[in-house]
């Protein structure tokens, strides 16, 4: 069985670069088509998965200057984007209920605006997968791009506090050592070398960091993140995310060969599928002209929004509340 996966996968993958696709389209055929055939997933299937993602957060931290945060261009720049695309995605669901197609009668207006808020996420494995497949992840519009991934992420993180009642614990304020913490961290990846302790190292942080904030009643990806933005300025930040880019390359295929376990597409959901695509053309525009009116240079206004234009998996964790 072991075997079946692997093959699958690499065949989907490779079938998929053969026709100029990112192999991650292939990994996504290969779960599609693994959970049709009534093939279980593997029990290791969800670990590589979350590991995966912990990893690609830990070097998304890594390549981000905190100072890019603050840019008025991320953090107002999603602030306003999510706000306006939660009123005019749940106004233009409302109007498709109104026609009385399937999975969108009997919707509420909480529901709607959930929905809607559900679908302001961008996907931040693929677009951060598709960054670094094009070398563009330090080019500005890439730097935009994952600057608002990453405040994406933070105002995920509220949700789910707020959604499922889990208020951090009274130890979270610990966290706030983290900061002195800095020339520790930074001495324990200089003294690591430039062998294959190095990797090592970077599972030890990326995967502590996650159980850090888990114990804290925190989203674990998110400790993931900020332990690898702590060490963003180290001299040997790049050559850290570089020496973890074949692992999280290969724990991440878990996590798309995941997603096809999670429902398989019916004639039914084709008018629903069409109608949620053509959203996407509003939800770009939106992000275009919000970025335009932060003062965002054209070049990057257009690549910024581009590959921002899309929904994320966390769509189907918010999707559960309703």
């Amino acid at each position: 069985m072991d075997f079946l996966w692997i093959f699958i996968a690499f065949f989907c993958g490779y079938l998929a670069k053969q026709l100029n696709l990112p192999p991650l389209v292939g990994f996504l055929a290969a779960g599609f088509g693994l959970n049709a055939y009534g093939i279980p997933p593997h029990e290791s299937l969800e670990t590589l998965a979350n590991i995966g993602i912990t990893l690609m957060l830990f070097t998304i931290g890594l390549k981000v200057n905190v100072a890019t945060l603050l840019k008025k261009s991320v953090w107002a720049g999603t602030t306003i984007h999510m706000a306006s695309w939660v009123f005019v995605g749940a106004m233009c669901i409302k109007l498709v209920s109104l026609l009385g197609l399937h999975y969108f009668t009997n919707l509420d207006w909480p529901a709607l605006v959930l929905i809607s808020f559900a679908l302001s996420f961008s996907s931040t494995v693929c677009i951060v997968k598709l960054l670094e497949e094009k070398n563009e992840v330090r080019a500005p519009h890439g730097k935009l791009a994952v600057g608002i991934l990453v405040m994406q992420d933070i105002a995920a993180v509220a949700f789910l506090v707020v959604a499922t009642g889990k208020i951090p614990s009274l130890y979270a304020i610990g966290l706030l050592l983290l900061w002195p913490a800095r020339p520790l961290l930074n001495r324990i990846i200089k003294k690591a070398g430039h062998g294959e302790l190095l990797p090592l190292v970077g599972f030890f942080l990326a995967i502590g960091g996650y159980e850090l904030f888990e114990m804290v009643n925190f989203k674990g990806d998110l400790g993931a993140l900020i332990i690898g933005l702590l060490l963003s300025q180290h001299a040997k930040s790049a050559e850290l995310a570089k020496s973890l880019l074949s692992f999280k390359d290969i724990f991440l295929i878990g996590f798309f060969l995941s997603i096809g376990y999670t429902a398989l597409p019916t004639i039914n959901m084709i008018p629903a599928l069409v109608i949620i695509s053509l959203l996407l053309i509003i939800k770009g525009m939106l992000l275009f002209h919000t970025l335009a009116a932060l003062g965002v240079s054209g070049r990057n206004m257009f690549l910024g929004s581009m590959v921002l234009t899309n929904y994320s998996e966390f769509g189907l964790i918010v999707a559960a509340f309703c």
